[in-house]
C-alpha cells in the first residue's frame, strides 16, 4: 500500500498527482452536501414514481398518481368556466345596452374586452384604440357606421366587406374608370379640401362643387357631413382615413381604397362580442 503524504501546509492527505510543484488536496465533501446529494437521488426516484416519466415502447409511464400539468389545467378550466357560466347567461339574455347599466356586468364586460380587444383588435386599430394608417381611430368621435353600443357591437359582430351574409358594405365608385375625367376628379378635390379651407383654385372650387353635388353629395352629404347609412366618411372634418392631402383625395376619387373588417361572429362567442363592443365604446369616442 502506497504511503499517504500529507500536505504540511493543511494537514490533509494528498492525491499524489502534481503540476508544476502543485499538489492536489483529498479533501473530502462535506457531509452536509453529500446528505443533499443522496437526498436528491432519493427525490428524483420518488418523482419518477409518482409522475409521467419513461418513454416504453408503446407509451409513457403515466405515473401513480397519474397527474400532470395539463391535467390540472383542464380541471381549472372546468373550475373557470363552471364559475363564467352564470355570467355567459346573463350576458345572452341582455342587449348590450342593458349590460352597460348594470354596474357588476358592465366590471366583467371592462375586464374581458379589454384582453379581447389586446389579442384580436390592437395589432389593426393600436392600443387603447389610436389606430394606425389605412385603420380608423377608436378612440374619437368620428364613426363610419356609428358609434352607439348596438352599432359598435354590430360592426364588431359582423364586419364590414366581410365573408357574413349581414355584414355592412358600401362601394364608392371608381371614378377614374371613364366616369370623371382627370380635369373633373381634380376639380372635386379641390371642392372637397374647401370644406376644410383649404382649397387654392377658385375656379375649380366651382366646378367642383357641380361635380360634388352630382355624384358625391347623395352618400357624403351636401355639405361633405358623411352618410352613416352608407358608410360614407365625413368630408369637412380634419379626420382622413387614406391621408386628406390633395393627392390622397385624388387618389381615392379616382381609384378608391375599400378596407375590410373581418366579421368575428365566427371567431368570438356572443359574451366576448359584447364584451370588446362595451369597451371600444369606453374608448372615448362612444356616442
Amino acid at each position: 500500500m502506497a504511503n499517504i503524504e500529507i500536505d504540511e501546509v493543511s494537514g490533509t492527505p494528498t492525491t499524489g498527482h502534481e503540476w508544476d510543484g502543485i499538489k492536489e488536496l483529498d479533501t473530502p465533501m462535506p457531509r452536509w452536501w453529500v446528505w443533499t446529494f443522496y437526498a436528491c437521488i432519493l427525490f428524483s426516484v420518488i418523482w419518477w414514481v409518482l409522475f409521467p416519466s419513461w418513454p416504453t415502447l408503446s407509451d409513457h409511464w403515466k405515473g401513480v398518481i397519474k397527474t400532470t400539468d395539463r391535467t390540472e389545467l383542464v380541471d381549472d378550466l372546468a373550475v373557470r368556466e363552471t364559475e363564467r357560466a352564470r355570467w355567459v347567461e346573463k350576458f345572452s339574455a341582455l342587449s348590450v345596452t342593458e349590460i352597460a347599466q348594470d354596474n357588476e356586468l358592465l366590471n366583467y364586460a371592462m375586464a374581458g374586452g379589454k384582453v379581447i380587444f389586446a389579442d384580436n383588435c390592437a395589432p389593426c386599430h393600436g392600443s387603447q384604440g389610436s389606430g394606425s394608417t389605412n385603420y380608423p381611430v377608436l378612440a374619437d368621435d368620428d364613426w363610419l357606421w356609428g358609434g352607439s353600443l348596438e352599432e359598435i357591437e354590430t360592426t364588431v359582430r359582423f364586419g364590414i366587406r366581410a365573408n357574413h351574409e349581414e355584414t355592412r358594405t358600401s362601394e364608392m365608385p371608381v371614378f377614374g374608370a371613364d366616369y370623371l375625367t382627370k380635369e373633373q376628379i381634380a376639380d372635386v378635390a379641390e371642392y372637397v379640401l374647401s370644406f376644410s379651407k383649404r382649397a387654392e383654385d377658385k375656379a375649380a372650387e366651382e366646378r367642383g362643387e357641380e361635380v360634388f353635388a352630382t355624384d358625391c353629395a347623395s352618400c357624403h352629404g351636401e355639405h361633405g357631413e358623411g352618410g352613416r347609412d352608407f358608410g360614407a366618411p365625413k368630408l369637412n372634418d380634419g379626420i382622413w382615413l387614406y391621408g386628406g392631402e390633395r393627392a390622397d383625395i385624388v387618389r381615392q376619387i379616382t381609384t378608391p381604397h375599400l378596407s375590410v373588417m373581418p366579421t368575428w361572429a365566427a371567431r368570438l362567442d356572443d359574451v366576448s362580442i359584447k364584451q370588446v363592443a362595451i369597451y371600444v365604446h369606453s374608448l372615448g369616442g362612444g356616442e
